[in-house]
């Protein structure tokens, strides 16, 4: 086999738009069918997209023994039940982020996994394999900006549909699962630690009951993290990573554009270097390093278990707000 052969589950817009014409496009990854629960909204999305084959149920994808590998960007709280039954149907699950609606529904997609060795399974933090990404880690690692004291985040965007499933509290929805995660994972990701502990400031829509804007610090021992994420602010994003020497900031650290060069920033002392970063996808990176995995029998560049320990610090931060004192994670 030198490709893996790809199925979804869901015609969500993550997918369609993003995801698989990245996965369409990239080295080790064909995308074989699309299910949806109505089979006319699946059969328009593989006419779309140029894919083989449509089904009307997910069960009757799971059911297809051309298929290797699952993608998985249902809402949230479909996550977990479909990951582990696409495992139990021999599949490879690839599964969008946040992995579910609490870590003890996180702790089953890991226990499912560990039942079936053989398979591959990972959360999809895709930003994580952008080369930006990779270098200012290597900055961090080498001693490019010193020690490492804080990293400050801000991720935001508008959206007050109450009939868009970021808006709906039940399933999943309000911006700290949405994109909150993100600069949670990206602060374990560069400390290469876990905090140990968190203060949450939450404030709710009054008619979603979602977090329309959450802000928090993550306390790990050695430094600080602090970010504000908001379902109902400005769009923006941009991530600072401060030492005592230096600092790196990043231009587009998630969102990253697949048509144009990214950048970061490396400041030492008073000196700026502006690092460029040639044209790629994130989500094309994503793809062919899980089928990679897959195909020479690797692990996945992130353990599930980081999904877990993930979730862990957004109930942390939920806990903390509601108590207004800190929280451990």
């Amino acid at each position: 086999m030198s490709k893996i052969r790809w199925g979804v589950i869901s015609t969500a817009k993550i997918g369609t738009e993003k995801v698989l014409p990245a996965m369409q496009k990239s080295n080790f990854c064909e995308i074989t069918a699309i299910a949806s629960r109505n089979l006319e909204a699946a059969r328009a999305t593989a006419k779309q997209l140029g894919i083989a084959k449509a089904y009307g149920s997910y069960e009757e994808l799971l059911a297809d023994a051309e298929i290797d590998a699952i993608y998985n960007p249902l809402p949230n709280h479909l996550h977990v039940p479909w990951s582990i039954r696409a495992l139990e149907a021999n599949k490879h699950v690839l599964c969008e982020k946040p992995i579910g609606l609490s870590s003890a529904e996180g702790q089953q997609l890991v226990d499912a996994g560990k039942r079936h060795p053989h398979l591959k399974l990972m959360e999809a933090f895709m930003y994580r394999h952008h080369p930006q990404w990779q270098r200012a880690r290597q900055i961090v690692r080498e001693g490019g900006i010193g020690r490492l004291c804080t990293i400050q985040t801000i991720f935001s965007y508008f959206n007050n549909d109450g009939s868009n499933i970021r808006n709906m509290a039940d399933i999943g929805g309000g911006g700290l699962m949405d994109i909150g995660c993100y600069p949670i994972s990206l602060s374990r990701f560069i400390f290469e630690s876990e905090p140990a502990r968190t203060f949450g400031i939450v404030e709710n829509d009054p008619n979603f009951m979602t977090d329309r804007l959450t802000s928090a610090i993550l306390d790990f021992g050695n430094g600080t993290s602090t970010f504000t994420c908001s379902t109902q602010m400005v769009p923006c994003q941009r991530v600072n990573i401060f030492g005592d020497t230096g600092r790196i900031e990043i231009e587009i650290p998630f969102n990253a554009p697949p048509d144009r060069p990214c950048k970061l920033w490396h400041q030492r002392g008073t000196e700026i270097d502006e690092v460029i970063f040639d044209t790629c996808n994130q989500y094309a990176i994503q793809g062919d390093l899980f089928s990679q995995a897959i195909l020479s029998n690797t692990p996945v560049p992130t353990p599930i278990e980081d999904a877990v320990s993930n979730m862990e610090v957004v109930e942390a931060i939920f806990r903390s707000a509601n108590s207004g004192c800190w929280a451990e994670v």
